[in-house]
């Protein structure tokens, strides 16, 4: 990896003429996946997180907690985010798709379920240890002003709503700003968050900052 990663892994997406040999349904799963993982991992310059095609430094294995990954078909999704909690550099590497006549075991509609509350439980860990428990920044203060402020308009739209309904009152014009506009600013806040998120992608490997670093690959 000549020390410019700690982590590579293959992306079939990169070359898109071996995309035709993908089933269309893998095409659509693998894409989606690809856009939970970019949340939930933080790289968000990476695609395919489902492929299995992978090397890592020996010295970044030796620091995983391997015996917290995930011992079935998110695995490969636990160890990025495990890998961005470490902050380590993971990279895609272009490879080809090829697809015969093997049939998956995965059963679309049951991972689907399971996936998503999967990733969610990454993302909520993910920011919990970057942005609160290990370091904390302006993109934390946009983070909870955010989300505070988007639910509070949101909570305070739904029950003036559900009372004007009740009484056939029209809203004030002072609650529709005050519901409007702080749904705005959390949003815009949130916004903040993401682009500062995706901006502090990992970029300096971390093994050769390690103590049982020895120069070796």
């Amino acid at each position: 990896m000549d020390n410019n990663a700690d982590h590579v892994k293959g992306n079939r997406f990169y070359w898109l003429d071996s995309l035709r040999t993908m089933p269309m349904v893998r095409l659509i799963g693998n894409a989606g996946l690809s856009f939970l993982s970019k949340i939930s991992s933080g790289y968000w310059n990476l695609f395919d997180p489902t492929n299995d095609f992978t090397a890592i430094h020996r010295i970044i294995l030796e620091v995983l907690p391997l015996d917290k990954l995930h011992d079935r078909y998110f695995f490969e999704s636990d160890m990025l985010f495990r890998l961005n909690v470490l902050q380590a550099v993971v990279v895609d590497v272009p490879m080809d798709s090829y697809y015969g006549d093997e049939r998956s075991n995965l059963n679309i509609k049951k991972a689907l379920l399971i996936f998503t509350w999967l990733h969610l439980r990454c993302f909520i860990k993910r920011l919990f240890y970057n942005y609160f428990l290990r370091n904390f920044s302006i993109a934390s203060i946009n983070l909870v002003l955010g989300v505070g402020m988007l639910v509070f308009g949101l909570g305070f739209g739904a029950i003036k709503w559900s009372e004007n309904l009740i009484t056939g009152l029209d809203a004030t014009p002072g609650t529709v700003m005050l519901a409007g506009l702080t749904m705005i600013i959390g949003t815009q806040l949130i916004l903040s968050f993401l682009a500062y998120d995706i901006e502090h992608v990992p970029s300096i490997p971390i093994h050769p900052r390690l103590p049982n670093y020895d120069g070796k690959g």
